[in-house]
């Protein structure tokens, strides 16, 4: 791959989209495509929150690593003070209002540097993380509080996990990066103990953005789900919503991002 003129193309479709110069912009990024099929740059997201191309089932993974391996350093700090979020925090004090836990075994998904994990430590007798930033995995390990870490795309590590099943999954801003959450969902449901629970944020916006469906890309290159959409796809593996909280996710450019913190149980038997 030529780097050289794959930045070259990137950085004229980037100048294009600022501008609002949505359809050059498109063609820029098509050919960001020719030149990088494997989206290093997330120039697929980036034409569906222009509405300019199809949206995708979930981000490249090459892009999600590219991105978290290119901040890691500064993730804190941007996210948390710069952005205002606190899904983390939010998290441990649904579970506390909702006297769940002490919890035996805990996945943290897309643990990031390990947010998640720092709020739930005193919650769980044992924590794994899982990421697919190999830099972002380094911060995690050095908080000493997960017992494993692993880099890999959360839907296979899921699918291949043979472990023992876990009492808490947490997905703490792993849904900006998926539209179609049906094999997340039921990865989590097959790796949850009956009687189990999952939390995870996802972000919203008005239903006349969905156009009839239930997932679409936002102006600021995240994915964003109906409520709808969350309970049938829970309800299908086996999931039932017990709480959704509208909560602000975070905020990009002084405005706050609206979405839910869910706690789902898995029930007994499965939903046909």
């Amino acid at each position: 791959m030529d780097e050289e003129k794959l930045a070259e193309a990137y950085n004229k479709a980037l100048a294009l989209e600022k501008a609002g110069d949505f359809e050059a912009a498109a063609i820029s990024y098509q050919e960001v495509l020719k030149i990088d099929p494997d989206d290093h740059g997330g120039a697929s997201v980036r034409l569906a929150s222009m509405k300019m191309g199809a949206v995708p089932d979930k981000a490249p993974q090459s892009y999600i690593a590219t991105l978290f391996d290119q901040h890691a350093d500064v993730f804190d700090k941007v996210l948390v003070d710069d952005l205002g979020y606190d899904v983390p925090a939010m998290s441990a004090r649904l579970l506390q209002n909702q006297n769940l836990g002490p919890f035996q075994r805990v996945l943290d998904l897309g643990c990031g540097t390990g947010l998640m994990g720092v709020q739930l430590e005193d919650m769980a007798d044992e924590m794994i993380g899982v990421d697919l930033s190999e830099n972002m995995i380094e911060i995690a390990y050095d908080r000493e509080i997960y017992e494993s870490l692993y880099v890999a795309d959360v839907e296979d590590y899921l699918d291949d996990n043979d472990e023992a099943p876990w009492d808490l999954i947490c997905a703490g801003d792993v849904l900006p990066y998926l539209g179609n959450i049906e094999n997340l969902i039921k990865g989590i449901s097959n790796n949850l103990v009956t009687n189990g629970h999952t939390i995870f944020s996802t972000e919203t916006l008005p239903d006349a953005d969905f156009d009839n469906t239930g997932f679409t890309v936002g102006a600021h290159q995240r994915f964003a789900h109906k409520l709808e959409y969350l309970d049938k796809v829970l309800s299908d593996s086996g999931l039932k919503i017990l709480i959704s909280e509208d909560i602000v996710v975070r905020h990009e450019q002084g405005k706050p991002i609206f979405g839910h913190l869910i706690v789902a149980h898995k029930q007994t038997t499965r939903s046909k």
